[in-house]
């Protein structure tokens, strides 16, 4: 039997400006849009999907030694982020870079590891990493969309997403938030900060990449301690 060596991680992403996508590219966004509210909704919510969006933060953690690692984009030229070199929370470090720098980072620290950790990874995570890895021409090191079903999957690349697994796959109609789960289970939510994942695009606009790190750092820690919990008392 393989040994587990066992990875969380979790993205943070942030959207294009509206007013730089082509004009064809703008008439699709918008196109089912029944009003200015829900255009302005889409506009502010480009992150959501790789082609409008880019991945500002990659986070890391290893949930047996509590070591990690935040791959954070520097920033545009014009921006002056926050000196991020001095900052560590739970001895989860920090490394900086271009978009195409911290997924290069983030495929080679995954080579390392076959049991991988995630919080919807499987629905939003990690087709945004493939999908802007290839953007930059990168092939992903592992395959972590083999299989839905855990038992299924490769022993190189074990996914376990705790959205699936709280939901017994799908069983459980209604999906809550890592936050709510998190406070089931008395778990120190990333939310408690004062900063929440629409927040990303204005923090990194200011150059905040510091907070951006921490409040991905806080998604780590909280996903480590819901996989514990689903280890020891649902996992089957």
């Amino acid at each position: 039997m393989s040994t587990e060596h066992k990875l969380v991680f979790d993205i943070e992403t942030i959207g294009k400006d509206f007013s730089q996508l082509d004009e064809m590219s703008q008439e699709y966004m918008l196109q089912y849009a029944a009003d200015d509210e829900e255009k302005e909704e889409i506009k502010e919510h480009l992150g959501f999907y790789p082609l409008t969006g880019e991945i500002v933060a990659i986070g890391i953690l290893n949930p047996d030694t509590k070591k990690g690692c935040v791959f954070v984009q520097q920033g545009h030229d014009a921006l002056i982020p926050q000196n991020i070199a001095s900052i560590t929370e739970a001895d989860i470090t920090l490394e900086s870079g271009s978009e195409k720098d911290i997924l290069q980072k983030f495929w080679a620290s995954v080579e390392h590891y076959n049991y991988f950790i995630s919080f919807n990874g499987r629905g939003f995570d990690v087709p945004y990493l493939v999908v802007r890895s290839a953007v930059h021409g990168i092939r992903p090191s592992k395959d972590l969309l083999a299989n839905r079903y855990v038992n299924s999957q490769p022993m190189q690349a074990k996914h376990i997403d705790l959205l699936d697994q709280l939901t017994f796959y799908g069983a459980s109609r209604r999906k809550f938030s890592l936050h709510m789960w998190s406070k089931a289970f008395d778990i120190k939510s990333p939310k408690e900060e004062g900063v929440t994942g629409d927040e990303v695009g204005e923090l990194f606009a200011s150059g905040r990449v510091a907070d951006i790190a921490r409040y991905n750092a806080g998604d780590l820690l909280a996903t480590a301690a819901l996989y514990e919990k689903w280890e020891s008392f649902m996992h089957f």
